[in-house]
């Protein structure tokens, strides 16, 4: 590959996985508010389940509602999304000569490595998300560049900006590990013995790709095998990075997991609103991989250089 052929697939990969992202969460923005509700035991909404609860935001809050927070989702999402793909794709690349081709091992590696290297480079715009969909009646947070300068000037410095930190990443090690593998896998199991679900890349190359509806069930089985494993990690993560908001003195994911578990049990805290999201992991990681999908063929690099 040369190095003008280099720089262009990694532009055009950047730009396939960052629309794929803000489309995947723009889908599921809804229920992804409310499962942030749910999570943190908001006073308002604790009691309801995801469709009653999605119907209480109407009408206390508008339909607007729910899509708060979405703003600053999608600068984070783009990023975020671009830079997980572009990683994954160059991890894979790297770490392929050193596995056997008969195995999917480099597969849930680069994942794996796609996943902290993103979270890390969007960590805060994460952070400030969560603190503009935490908000109901007040408005202590007034939009993106006042949440991040509140949470410096008075929330503990520029540290702050990365609470929850630790679970997020070991959230991701096997969320992102599993969902790229978990997608592959599928995927050339369909390609190799399902023809029925598979047609010519729409860039001509004479690439062989999933039918869209294929491609969004891969998608959909990667992101539930995902969430499974990774979902404790995700609801410490929330409450440690909301913390100030409910005036709660959660200092590490140790203590975060052991305060959720003392105070609400399994179930009711530390696996606290698992089904909600997986009606949103599951649309939200099959559009997510089906859009990068079509993108790539769009932009011509469906098949790589």
């Amino acid at each position: 590959m040369t190095e003008y052929n280099s720089k262009s697939y990694a532009i055009k990969t950047f730009i396939a996985g960052g629309i794929a992202g803000c489309a995947a969460k723009t889908a599921i923005a809804p229920m992804d508010r409310f499962k942030i509700l749910l999570q943190v035991h908001h006073s308002q909404y604790k009691s309801y389940n995801i469709w009653r609860g999605l119907g209480a935001v109407v009408r206390h809050e508008g339909y607007r509602g729910l899509y708060k927070g979405n703003g600053a989702m999608m600068v984070r999402v783009f990023p975020y999304a671009a830079i997980q793909f572009v990683a994954y794709e160059q991890y894979k690349k790297l770490t392929k000569p050193y596995f056997s081709s008969k195995t999917q091992t480099n597969k849930i590696l680069s994942g794996s490595l796609a996943g902290v290297t993103a979270v890390l480079c969007t960590y805060p715009l994460d952070l400030v998300r969560a603190k503009l969909a935490f908000q109901v009646d007040h408005k202590h947070y007034k939009g993106i560049t006042h949440t991040l300068v509140t949470i410096v000037r008075n929330e503990g410095g520029v540290l702050s900006l990365y609470r929850g930190i630790v679970p997020t990443l070991l959230q991701i090690l096997p969320y992102a590990g599993l969902a790229f593998y978990t997608y592959e896998v599928c995927k050339s199991y369909v390609l190799r013995n399902m023809k029925f679900c598979t047609k010519p890349s729409l860039d001509q190359s004479g690439t062989v790709v999933l039918t869209v509806p294929a491609n969004l069930i891969c998608g959909g089985i990667g992101g539930a095998v995902a969430q499974t494993f990774g979902y404790p990690f995700d609801v410490a993560r929330r409450n440690m990075q909301l913390s100030k908001a409910q005036d709660q003195h959660r200092r590490n994911l140790r203590a975060t997991l052991r305060d959720i578990f003392r105070q609400h049990g399994i179930t009711g805290g530390i696996y606290r609103g698992l089904s909600i999201n997986f009606y949103r992991a599951i649309p939200q990681v099959a559009v997510s991989f089906t859009v990068y999908d079509l993108m790539k063929q769009l932009l011509n690099i469906s098949k790589p250089l």
